[in-house]
């Protein structure tokens, strides 16, 4: 028998880090909720820091999720940004890590191809997509569409990367 697993798929960023919360059992998919955790551009970095850790706190804590999902960040122009955007992403794996959750993560391109079938899409693509696979999906803004999207990913490879690490630790 198999059990109903709920995912959270966390995209990160400092000044708006999305999430999204489904559910999976077997290869069907149903939207739980989505949104967006903000921190206030105007504060210093450690206090943005700590209100996009609580809010992810609050998220998980309501959803009760069994896994998560966070994704990659590659190196970008500005060092400073590609620093801050990496401390952001600790937060994202952070909150989950410390509530016990597994924490699997995906590059974009990986999240892209799970979801529209190739790794270079654009947005509205997801969107769609995202529509497609879960109807009564609701998003605002790229931030949570893409958490639901890196979600997903996880679904799909899921058991594969449970396999990955158990060989892994062999």
């Amino acid at each position: 028998m198999r059990d109903t697993i709920r995912i959270i798929g966390i995209d990160p960023g400092l000044r708006r880090t999305g999430w999204g919360v489904i559910e999976t059992l077997g290869n069907s998919l149903r939207f739980v909720a989505s949104g967006t955790v903000t921190s206030d551009g105007d504060m210093d970095l450690a206090s943005r820091l700590r209100q996009l850790h609580d809010g992810l706190a609050d998220v998980v804590h309501s959803y009760q999720p069994h896994e998560a999902a966070v994704e990659q960040t590659f190196v970008n122009k500005d060092a400073v940004a590609t620093l801050k955007l990496g401390q952001a992403r600790g937060i994202a794996m952070l909150v989950p890590a410390r509530a016990g959750l597994p924490v699997s993560e995906y590059a974009p391109n990986a999240v892209k191809k799970s979801v529209i079938g190739v790794g270079h899409g654009e947005k509205q693509q997801i969107h769609m997509m995202l529509k497609i696979l879960m109807p009564k999906a609701e998003f605002k803004g790229n931030d949570a569409a893409d958490a639901l999207a890196i979600a997903i990913c996880h679904a799909h490879n899921r058991g594969g990367d449970r396999m990955r690490k158990v060989l892994a630790s062999a």
